[in-house]
């Protein structure tokens, strides 16, 4: 089983990750980065694939298909592409926004729509994080599974696939299973200071995290 996120194909991550230092993307201090912050999660899936925009770099005109984001005090909500500023200014208002690969990805997606900088200061991308942190990329799916024991329900390349076909309900419900999963990571990592993941020999691998 590979190590990538399957959300996106592996040449996406190589690809991504090379617009940015591994080293020294994560900053680590004694006080949790998630203490007293009002966090808001988030992901979104797409209409179009990289190479039918001219490459992971136009991620910009991918266009949304659906998003999802959850905040404690409103649950889930669902945007569709025609909510996305509204998506951006809401997200804006808390004090910490957070994804998987946001940085590199969701974000840039929704830049399309409107000015994104305000989630970027606010970003907490817990992919560039743990990648700064070990050096090496590993797939939301491998921590969630060596993690919580429950892991995601599908894959970007079926939700790009569905999208074409109007299966818009499964797109969306796939999508809110990756923001739980992604939510409950970082509520494991914050109570027990510590998520997991399986390496590539499917070793079961701990890792101090201070959010």
């Amino acid at each position: 089983m590979p190590i990538y996120e399957e959300r996106y194909p592996a040449e996406f991550w190589f690809s991504c990750y090379s617009h940015f230092e591994l080293a020294g993307t994560a900053e680590f201090s004694s006080e949790k980065r998630t203490d007293n912050k009002r966090m808001v999660f988030y992901d979104v899936e797409t209409q179009k694939r990289a190479d039918e925009v001219g490459g992971w770099d136009r991620a910009d005109l991918m266009l949304i298909s659906i998003a999802v984001s959850y905040a404690e005090d409103d649950g889930y909500k669902v945007w569709y592409e025609k909510d996305t500023r509204e998506m951006i200014r809401y997200m804006s208002g808390f004090d910490m926004v957070v994804s998987f690969n946001g940085n590199n990805f969701d974000s840039k997606v929704l830049s399309h729509y409107g000015d994104v900088s305000v989630l970027h200061e606010k970003s907490f991308d817990v992919a560039e994080y743990l990648s700064g942190k070990l050096k090496h990329r590993i797939r939301l799916e491998s921590i969630a599974t060596a993690t919580l024991g429950a892991g995601k329900s599908a894959d970007g390349l079926l939700a790009l696939q569905w999208w074409k076909e109007g299966r818009v309900d499964e797109i969306i419900e796939y999508c809110k299973q990756d923001v739980k999963v992604l939510r409950d990571v970082v509520m494991y990592g914050k109570e027990h200071g510590f998520i997991s993941y399986n390496d590539v020999e499917q070793n079961m691998v701990k890792v101090a995290v201070d959010w």
